[in-house]
């Protein structure tokens, strides 16, 4: 049996969970970035009409899907002329991120790079690979590179969950330029795209020729449509970049039967092809942002990056655990930077993944 790795963070955070529901006006969960609004029905018709599926099939995704995520690409995250090949949909993103070490063969003695304040999944991926996690604060802090220290894999994200910090195209660049150097690869996490709350664009992507120089050599972009579709029950992702690394990976996937199923398949095209669906989203996000980001603010928080995606990274300058707990006993459930990694423990993730309702009440409770 698997053994090393964490326990699942929110199932401590139980006991504020009981103390916020006990509020008069019923619990106010902002602890997770489940989207609570409706699927859009382009999406919901295309699952519909494709649900005679009495076959199997395939592991890499019709050619049209790939076609659809190349284009998608080329419209919305400056990436012209990404081969269809380098495409591959996968059962939502973080089952990707939790077995991407694995499927790329790592293991005992080798080493994954995450961000210092990271999505909890970067660190079990390596584990369950039986590889090294190591936290990357910067490259240059990795010093001289020998085989024994150089990491096989490094992730980055952005806009990161939970900070919502944004990587520019220099700092990207500069990434890559080191990954090659030293023969990294490098996945980038990249889910929030959609949701810059500076631009109407989508944030930069790893496969932008200003930072890649036009080659994907080495690079994996990861994204997923539960956020800018509300499809999270759907398990609707992939992964996209280096045609070899996504071939390797289609040949393992076949192998372990990790297939997106076909109607799935399906809305994937549906919902990449329809643009208005994501605009009214990211307007629903945007009202609620504008009316939760102040009342967090007169209640003393200060609110840190969060230049994109579905979160706010707050701190009140004290240890996580308190600032939890006194936002439970105003009946409002929040997730502690400390999941994040030490580098969080003094900061709080405020999600927007609730109605209007929801966030008015607890805007008003602040």
């Amino acid at each position: 049996m698997l053994t090393g790795l964490p326990d699942f963070p929110w199932d401590s955070l139980a006991p504020h969970r009981a103390t916020a529901a006990a509020h008069p006006g019923g619990i106010v969960d902002l602890s997770v970035g489940t989207p609570v609004d409706p699927t859009p029905d382009v999406i919901r018709r295309a699952l519909a009409d494709a649900s005679n599926a009495p076959g199997y099939p395939t592991t890499w995704g019709t050619a049209v899907l790939r076609e659809a995520v190349a284009g998608w690409f080329a419209r919305r995250r400056s990436v012209p002329g990404l081969d269809p090949d380098g495409v591959l949909p996968t059962i939502g993103s973080k089952e990707l991120v939790a077995w991407l070490p694995t499927l790329l063969g790592l293991g005992p003695g080798d080493i994954v790079g995450i961000p210092p304040v990271a999505y909890p999944t970067y660190d079990v991926g390596a584990r369950i690979a039986r590889a090294t996690p190591q936290v990357v604060d910067s490259l240059t802090a990795l010093g001289p590179l020998t085989a024994a220290t150089r990491p096989k894999l490094l992730w980055v994200n952005s806009p990161s969950n939970p900070t919502g910090a944004v990587l520019g195209v220099g700092h990207l660049a500069k990434v890559v330029s080191w990954a090659r150097a030293n023969d990294v690869v490098v996945a980038s996490d990249e889910c929030y795209a959609e949701l810059d709350w500076t631009s109407d664009e989508a944030t930069p992507s790893i496969l932008d020729p200003r930072v890649c120089d036009g080659s994907h050599q080495g690079l994996l972009a990861v994204y997923s449509l539960s956020k800018q579709s509300n499809v999270a029950g759907y398990r609707a992702a992939f992964v996209a970049g280096d045609v070899a690394l996504v071939r390797g990976l289609v040949e393992v996937r076949k192998h372990a039967g990790m297939i997106v199923p076909w109607p799935v398949q399906q809305a994937i095209i549906a919902a990449l092809g329809d643009q208005h669906h994501v605009v009214e989203q990211k307007a629903r996000y945007a009202t609620r942002r504008a009316l939760l980001a102040p009342a967090l603010e007169r209640a003393g928080f200060r609110i840190e990056h969060s230049g994109a995606g579905l979160y706010l990274w707050v701190t009140r300058d004290e240890d996580s655990a308190a600032s939890v707990a006194a936002l439970a006993s105003r009946g409002i459930l929040v997730g502690p930077g400390s999941f994040y990694g030490t580098a969080g423990a003094r900061h709080v993730r405020v999600a927007l993944t609730a109605t209007d309702e929801r966030i008015a009440a607890a805007a008003s409770r602040l």
